[in-house]
C-alpha cells in the first residue's frame, strides 16, 4: 500500500511575517497520521521554518537544488549536500517553472536528480505537458520522454527513493484542473510505463497530482487508483485549506 503524500509549494510567497504566522497555524492543525506531509518555502526561510516545524510531524524540502551536490563555486545556488546539512529532507526538481523560466531541459534535470539522491534527499521529479502538447495528443509522449530522461540515463532503481509529481502546465494556477479521469489517465500510464522497466518498483512509485489542487477538488483526485498526494501550490498558503487538502488525502 503506497502511503499518500501532500507537498506544499510555497514558490516565491511569503515573509517572515506570514511565514511565522502560517507555521504557527499549520502546527495546530489536525493532520492524518496515515499521510506524509511536507512543505516547501522560499530557500531564505528554510532555516526558520525546519526550526519552526522541529516537534511536528511536517517535513521540509526546498523548490531546487543545484546540479552539483558538493560545495563549490556556483554563486547564488544551494548545493543538495548543503541543504541536507540544513535538515531537509526532500527537493524539487523540474518543476514547469523551472523547465519554461529559467529554460531547464532534461539534461539540467537528470543532474539534479542525481545531486539530490546522491546528498540523501529524495527528489520530486515534475513532469507535465502545455496545453498545446495536450490538444496535439502529445501529453503521454512528452510525460514519457520526461520519465525517460531519468530512467535511461540512471536505470529503474533510482525511483526507489524519488517521487513522480504530473503537473499539466496548462492547470498550474490557472484555477484549471485536470479532471480526476484525465489526471487519473496519465498517472496510470506513467506507472505502466515505469513497470515495462520494474512491476514491482512501479507498483511502490509515488505519483502525486499538481495543478490547482484545492480542498473543494482533492477528494475526488486522491480517490483515483494511481493518484497518491498532490503537489499543491497556492492552496498551500493558507493553513486551513492545506491541512482539509491533507485530510481529503488520508480518506
Amino acid at each position: 500500500m503506497r502511503r499518500p503524500l501532500v507537498a506544499g509549494n510555497w514558490k516565491m510567497h511569503g515573509t517572515r511575517g506570514s511565514i511565522a504566522k502560517l507555521v504557527t497555524e499549520l502546527s495546530v492543525q489536525a493532520m492524518p497520521a496515515d499521510v506524509d506531509v511536507a512543505i516547501f518555502p522560499g530557500l531564505i526561510y528554510l532555516q526558520t521554518v525546519l526550526a519552526a516545524v522541529a516537534d511536528c510531524a511536517i517535513v521540509v524540502g526546498s523548490q531546487d537544488c543545484a546540479v552539483q551536490m558538493e560545495e563549490g563555486a556556483l554563486t547564488g545556488e544551494t548545493s543538495a549536500l548543503q541543504l541536507q546539512d540544513l535538515g531537509c529532507s526532500m527537493v524539487i526538481v523540474g518543476h514547469s517553472e523551472r523547465r519554461q523560466l529559467q529554460e531547464e531541459n532534461d539534461g539540467v534535470i537528470c543532474r539534479k536528480f542525481i545531486a539530490a539522491q546522491s546528498a540523501g534527499l529524495t527528489p520530486i521529479l515534475c513532469v507535465g505537458e502545455t496545453l498545446a502538447e495536450r490538444e496535439a495528443g502529445l501529453a503521454l509522449l512528452t510525460v514519457q520522454r520526461q520519465v525517460d530522461a531519468i530512467l535511461l540515463e540512471l536505470g529503474v532503481d533510482v525511483l526507489r527513493n524519488a517521487v513522480i509529481a504530473y503537473e499539466p502546465i496548462w492547470a498550474i494556477g490557472t484555477g484549471l484542473t485536470a479532471s480526476p479521469e484525465q489526471a487519473q489517465e496519465i498517472h496510470a500510464q506513467i506507472r505502466a510505463h515505469v513497470a515495462k522497466y520494474s512491476a514491482s518498483i512501479a507498483q511502490e512509485l509515488r505519483i502525486i497530482y499538481g495543478g490547482s489542487v484545492k480542498a473543494a477538488n482533492a477528494a475526488e483526485l486522491f480517490a483515483q487508483a494511481d493518484i497518491d498526494g498532490g503537489l499543491v501550490g497556492g492552496a498551500s498558503l493558507n493553513a486551513d485549506e492545506f491541512s482539509a487538502i491533507c485530510r481529503a488525502a488520508g480518506n
